[in-house]
């Protein structure tokens, strides 16, 4: 029987995860089937007994289930408990177990964007503005502040989310000597990344912010990813910045992924070229 493993989410019908992983398999000889797996809102502890029941391997956990995940868990990885989300899973003789890949899938993926831009050590030393404090925020920050990010400073609607995401990261800031802080609204001219950890591109929207929050001589990066410019991107782009969207830290967090899965680490860089060949023709079809 040939190994299965899902996403779960909702809405899932635009996740491009089943064709990464059926890339992924093909480049490295794994057998597997892959699918994208719709959860009631209230019922993705359901969805995952039914899972695992029809065979499941292991599954990843997408927009809104990440906390629910978590609590799910029996065993979490030092990222997953960090950041209290969990995007990755599967079973063993313990029981239900998770990881959250989603940092190390953007440092990698700014790594390589960044490079390509020649900033040396793109991370380290440099202030950052994350914006949003959900499942992708809570992901991302823990591996932004191992990266060498200098300060870092978190915004949210709520300001108390914020609050409570920075507390759970102080410890670690503080042993990285990043400045860690809250502030009511992003502070103009002042970051030289921006990270968009928001859902406000999934319904097409632009963020309100300030004049010169995006400048020219920052970069700016969307965790979300369309056939064309997101919202944020374009936003970005008219105000001088630098800017990339999320379909590369898709890639990136997938391949750690299959990596807990699998024991082999694939290619991520013919993968990613496939997928933004293939966005670029639906958008032109």
């Amino acid at each position: 029987m040939t190994p299965l493993y899902a996403v779960f989410g909702n809405p899932i019908a635009h996740s491009r995860s089943p064709r990464i992983h059926a890339l992924f398999a093909a480049q490295t000889g794994v057998a597997l089937r892959y699918e994208a797996r719709l959860a009631p809102r209230d019922g993705l502890e359901q969805a995952l007994a039914a899972f695992h029941a029809e065979g499941g391997c292991g599954a990843n956990i997408t927009v809104p289930f990440k906390f629910d995940a978590w609590r799910l868990c029996t065993r979490r990885s030092a990222a997953a408990q960090l950041a209290q989300a969990v995007n990755t899973i599967g079973w063993d003789e313990g029981g239900l177990w998770g990881d959250n890949t989603d940092g190390i899938g953007l440092v990698r993926d700014l790594a390589r964007v960044l490079a390509a831009e020649d900033v040396h050590r793109p991370l380290h030393g440099q202030r950052l503005l994350l914006l949003g404090a959900g499942g992708a925020a809570s992901g991302v920050l823990g591996p932004l502040i191992t990266a060498g990010a200098r300060a870092i400073a978190l915004w949210n609607r709520s300001i108390d989310k914020a609050q409570a995401l920075a507390a759970r990261h102080s410890a670690l800031a503080a042993q990285h000597g990043t400045d860690l802080q809250v502030v009511q609204s992003p502070p103009p001219h002042w970051a030289d990344g921006v990270v968009n950890a928001t859902a406000a591109s999934l319904g097409g929207s632009g963020l309100d912010l300030d004049d010169g929050v995006l400048h020219p001589g920052c970069w700016a990066y969307d965790l979300m990813y369309a056939a064309t410019d997101t919202a944020f991107v374009a936003q970005a782009r008219a105000a001088g910045a630098r800017a990339w969207d999320g379909l590369g830290m898709l890639v990136e967090q997938a391949a750690q992924s299959y990596t807990l899965w699998h024991g082999e680490a694939p290619d991520t860089a013919p993968v990613l070229a496939t997928l933004r060949a293939e966005l670029a023709a639906s958008h032109h079809a």
